[in-house]
């Protein structure tokens, strides 16, 4: 039997816990993952989604310990643009039908290596950059496919505090977790 580590979560393997002392590059899934994965539409056109603030502090704490953070995802929306500017995300990538590539681009671009990079996702378009990267994970209530081929499984949904878990997983592994701040979201 592993060993396991206590997070504010509940227990998780310790090599979750030391894989995640490496992260270096948080990506995070949009919809499903820092939404809910509903998509409001008005009779005008209007697109609406539902981010958890939870989520937005735990990506500014994590920033603030000098962990880069970017999103990929499969739509485009003015509404991600907006979010993640107002978080200060500085990688965003919409409108990827195939997120291997741009992952790709990040490690080049920000001179890592797979076992630095975590990705979060819920659904079947996420495995291969799961696969790729040094922790892969998946929302509680991703598909059971990604489930099955995650490293971790948070126990939050999907726009429900899922990238926070996440976040505080990886301030805990640094030792930061009490002590990481990030301002208002």
């Amino acid at each position: 039997m592993s060993q396991m580590a206590d997070t504010p979560y509940g227990p998780v393997p310790q090599a979750t816990l030391e894989a995640a002392r490496r992260i270096r590059l948080l990506i995070c899934d949009v919809d499903g993952v820092l939404s809910d994965g509903k998509i409001y539409l008005g009779n005008n056109g209007e697109e609406l989604k539902s981010f958890h603030t939870k989520d937005g502090f735990g990506l500014k704490a994590v920033m603030s310990q000098g962990i880069e953070v970017a999103v990929i995802t499969g739509r485009s929306s003015r509404i991600v643009s907006d979010r993640m500017l107002s978080l200060g995300v500085r990688h965003v990538y919409q409108g990827q039908g195939d997120k291997l590539p741009v992952y790709q681009q990040l490690l080049q671009k920000l001179a890592l290596t797979a076992d630095q990079v975590a990705y979060i996702g819920d659904d079947v378009i996420d495995l291969p950059v799961m696969r790729a990267c040094g922790l892969g994970v998946a929302v509680a209530d991703a598909h059971p496919l990604v489930q099955q081929g995650a490293d971790f499984i948070c126990r939050l949904k999907g726009g429900e505090g899922a990238v926070r878990e996440l976040c505080d997983l990886i301030l805990q592994a640094l030792g930061a977790l009490e002590s990481a701040q990030g301002p208002s979201v």
